[in-house]
C-alpha cells in the first residue's frame, strides 16, 4: 500500500458541541480503533486530501502527540449538502491481526464483446476483503479481454492468495450486455446478426484499395462504434472501462 502521514492531536471532549467547534476551525474529529484503547483526535481537513478524494488505498501513519502508529480509513461521513468532512474512522494496524478494507478495482485490457458492438457495465468499483496488512495489495486487477457479450465476471472469479473476500460470491462485478438494437432477440437471432455483422466487417476491408468505376478507390464500411465515458459512479460504458474512482 501507499502510506501517508497526517499529525493529529488528541481530543479531550468528544462531545457534539466540541466536533461542530473543530470542524468551524478547519479540523476534522476522528478516532482511532482496533488497538488496545480507542483513541479520540482531530486533524487539519487539508492534510486529508489526499487520502479521501482518490481511489487509492493508503497506509496512513497517524502521530498524534509522539506516538505513530499504522492505520487505514475504515469509515468517512460527509455534510450531506456541503460535502465537507464531518468525522472519519480509522483502524490500527497489528501485526499479526487480520483488517477488512475496500480495495479499489481495475480493468485491464479490451473486451471482446465491446469490439462487437457490446456495452461494458462496472457494477463495482470496490471490493470488500479480509488479510493481513502487509499482504493487502493496492489494487485489484481483472482482466476483461476475454468477456464477450452476456458474459460477466463475478466475485468467485477472482483468485487472489492471502485475501478473503467478504462480498457475496455471486455479485457481479463487471458484465457486457447487448446493444439496444439487439437486446430483444432470441439468443440464435442475436448469434446470427453479429455473426452477419462479423462478416459485413470483413468483406469491407477486403473491398479497400479496389477501383471503382471511376477510377478512385472504395472506401470501406461504417465506422466504428465511438466510446462514450461512463459516470463515476459505475453505471454503463459503451466501448471501455476503467476504475474512475
Amino acid at each position: 500500500m501507499k502510506t501517508l502521514e497526517i499529525i493529529g492531536e488528541k481530543r479531550q471532549d468528544t462531545g457534539k458541541k466540541n466536533a461542530k467547534a473543530l470542524r468551524r476551525d478547519g479540523k476534522v474529529p476522528c478516532i482511532l480503533y482496533g488497538g488496545k484503547e480507542q483513541t479520540f483526535f482531530s486533524a487539519e481537513e487539508k492534510s486529508f486530501k489526499n487520502l479521501v478524494y482518490t481511489p487509492d488505498l493508503f497506509e496512513v501513519r497517524l502521530k498524534i502527540e509522539g506516538k505513530e502508529v499504522g492505520a487505514v480509513m475504515q469509515d468517512i461521513q460527509f455534510h450531506p449538502v456541503s460535502d465537507k468532512i464531518l468525522h472519519i474512522d480509522f483502524i490500527e494496524l497489528i501485526e499479526g491481526k487480520k483488517i477488512t478494507v475496500d480495495l479499489p478495482i481495475r480493468l485491464i485490457g479490451s473486451s471482446a464483446g465491446v469490439m462487437e458492438g457490446g456495452q461494458l457495465i462496472q457494477k463495482m468499483r470496490r471490493i470488500r476483503v479480509k488479510a493481513m496488512a502487509d499482504d493487502i495489495p493496492e489494487f485489484i486487477e481483472i482482466k476483461i479481454d476475454d468477456l464477450v457479450i452476456g458474459t460477466s465476471v463475478k466475485v468467485v472469479d477472482i483468485k487472489e492468495d492471502n485475501l478473503e473476500f467478504m462480498d457475496s460470491p455471486n455479485v457481479v462485478i463487471v458484465r457486457v450486455k447487448a446493444p439496444r438494437e439487439l437486446k430483444d432477440l432470441e439468443p440464435e437471432e442475436l448469434e446470427e446478426e453479429l455473426e452477419e455483422g462479423a462478416e459485413g466487417e470483413e468483406g469491407a476491408e477486403g473491398a479497400e484499395g479496389t477501383e471503382g468505376g471511376d477510377g478512385k478507390p472504395k472506401e470501406g464500411g461504417d465506422d466504428q462504434p465511438k466510446a462514450e465515458g461512463g459516470d463515476a459512479k459505475g453505471g454503463e460504458q459503451k466501448g471501455g472501462g476503467g476504475d474512475s474512482k
